[in-house]
């Protein structure tokens, strides 16, 4: 599968009061072609509102999929695919990399009554991870899509990675880009 001709990365890089999340358009060569801002709070439950912000901020219909960094940024602020990929009508699948027994357990450490309630409501919905590389991999990484079979979402990851590099350019640039706002936002406070 070739890669989209335009895909949408979301990232997210916290502060100790909120979190700072970046929208980046990437061509399928890798070139950024547009950038979107948006905040939620750390441990909160709006980090689907700040990427439903990201894409409306950016208003482009050319984009074909969305890719996110993760699917708990922001301390458990859990990113609902299912309402992202509602919400804008494209295919979304988030990027994680490390092997994992699941969040449950965190979420049931960090959280009780509603606030647990709600997070595994949507961690519940989430659907399963698959591998994106081969089992082998000494760096793997997994997806969760919706909307799109995983093993095309896989696919489109591995088209979007440039050689040497673990994360694909879209969540790279969106890493980056989520940084700087954080960045220019604790500068801007002082």
């Amino acid at each position: 599968m070739t890669p989209p001709s335009r895909t949408l990365g979301l990232a997210f890089s916290d502060a100790r009061d909120a979190s700072y999340a970046a929208g980046v358009v990437v061509r399928a060569d890798g070139t950024p072609d547009g950038f979107a801002f948006a905040r939620c709070t750390v441990g909160g439950t709006d980090a689907t509102d700040a990427a439903i912000d990201c894409w409306r901020a950016l208003d482009r219909e050319d984009v074909r999929h969305v890719a996110c960094a993760g699917v708990a940024p922001a301390w458990f602020n859990l990113v609902d695919l299912d309402r992202l990929r509602e919400t804008i009508d494209r295919p979304v699948y988030a990027v994680s990399y490390e092997a994992s027994p699941g969040l449950e357990p965190a979420l049931r450490d960090a959280f009780d009554g509603d606030a647990l309630a709600a997070r595994l409501d949507v961690y519940r919905s989430l659907p399963s991870r698959v591998a994106v590389d081969a089992p082998e991999s000494s760096d793997p990484r997994f997806v969760r899509a919706v909307g799109i079979d995983p093993e095309e979402a896989a696919a489109a990851i591995r088209g979007l990675t440039r050689d040497g590099e673990r994360r694909c350019e879209p969540l790279r640039l969106a890493a980056l880009a989520a940084s700087a706002h954080r960045e220019a936002a604790a500068t801007d406070a002082t």
